[in-house]
């Protein structure tokens, strides 16, 4: 282990502390002639319940800490996992960071941003120095709190937040096996999450005497349509399920699918392919929502992050479907 001295590297120093994850917070006050000023800040921290206070540092070469000095009331917002680009908009300088944007009436007069995950509207009560920054210290004299989950930082970029989970069985394994295949095998998490979230899916698909190639097939077509037989195989070929014409022909038969009137070699969904398959999906988004009542909103964006990570990092080269539908 290393041991501090008077000639460390900054940078690494730096890197050092963003080993710590923090969240990310804008902080506003208003200049002396009344317009906004913020700025992204994750210095943020608590300092007492009784009275209410918290804490902040601004570095000395910036060029709104006048305003922040000399203005008596800041709020501090922690912002959501939706609110990256604002994060990233008010970290930068030479612009009207508040352009457009709908903003909360404060029982400041300070500038309150909406949709954050929790808000704190303060008086500024201590000013400190702090080597390179000066630390705000205020007194909470209005806060709110929402369900959103928070945006956080660490090692030089943005994260979100999961608490950890315990594990899906308490029994010891003794076989020498355990340690090849074991409950955090990810196939194994990633297989039975799937195969129990379809499980709820069986019966609304039996109702509407639908297969789960169906389901695939017409939940592509809902996004983008029309697409040829070709373009339906490439975007299910994760399935593993083979889609042909054959495959396909009972959907037709049963007018769930038709040919399209422009493209005579490409298929679309018929009303009545329509209704059933958003019958099927309403239903998944009611699974969905269940899902996410028991694990929680910060876990689920958590849970939807990592998805689109090993999509991302395993994926063959597929069509990208919600892109096609953009274009």
């Amino acid at each position: 282990m290393t041991h501090p001295n008077s000639s460390f590297d900054p940078k690494a120093f730096r890197r050092a502390l963003g080993l710590f994850a923090t969240g990310v917070t804008i902080v506003t006050t208003r200049a002396a002639d009344g317009t906004p000023v913020g700025i992204t800040a994750n210095s943020f921290n608590s300092v007492s319940l009784q009275p209410p206070m918290v804490l902040w540092s601004l570095a000395k070469n910036a060029r709104s800490l006048a305003s922040f000095s000399e203005c008596g009331y800041w709020n501090v917002h922690i912002l959501s996992n939706e609110q990256e680009a604002l994060s990233n908009r008010f970290a930068r300088a030479g612009e009207d960071k508040f352009a457009g944007m709908a903003l909360d009436q404060s029982a400041n007069g300070v500038a309150l941003i909406p949709d954050c995950t929790a808000r704190f509207q303060c008086r500024n009560a201590f000013q400190y120095e702090g080597g390179d920054h000066i630390i705000f210290v205020g007194e909470v004299i209005e806060y709110d709190a929402s369900q959103r989950p928070p945006l956080l930082y660490v090692t030089g970029n943005y994260a979100l937040a999961a608490r950890k989970a315990a594990p899906i069985s308490t029994e010891t394994q003794a076989d020498p096996g355990a340690a090849v295949y074991s409950e955090n095998l990810l196939g194994y998490l990633l297989g039975r999450a799937h195969y129990q979230f379809l499980d709820k899916l069986r019966r609304p698909l039996a109702e509407r005497g639908l297969t789960e190639a169906d389901f695939f097939v017409l939940s592509v077509l809902i996004v983008s349509q029309p697409l040829t037989i070709e373009q339906i195989a490439a975007h299910v070929a994760y399935t593993g399920i083979d889609i042909g014409a054959v495959a396909l022909q009972p959907l037709l038969t049963r007018g769930l699918l038709e040919p399209d009137a422009q493209n005579p070699q490409a298929l679309r969904l018929s009303p009545a392919g329509s209704d059933a398959i958003l019958h099927v999906l309403a239903a998944a988004k009611a699974v969905e929502a269940d899902l996410i009542d028991r694990i929680g909103e910060m876990e689920a964006a958590s849970l939807r992050n990592l998805l689109k990570q090993a999509i991302s990092a395993t994926d063959p080269g597929l069509p990208k479907l919600w892109q096609a539908a953009k274009e």
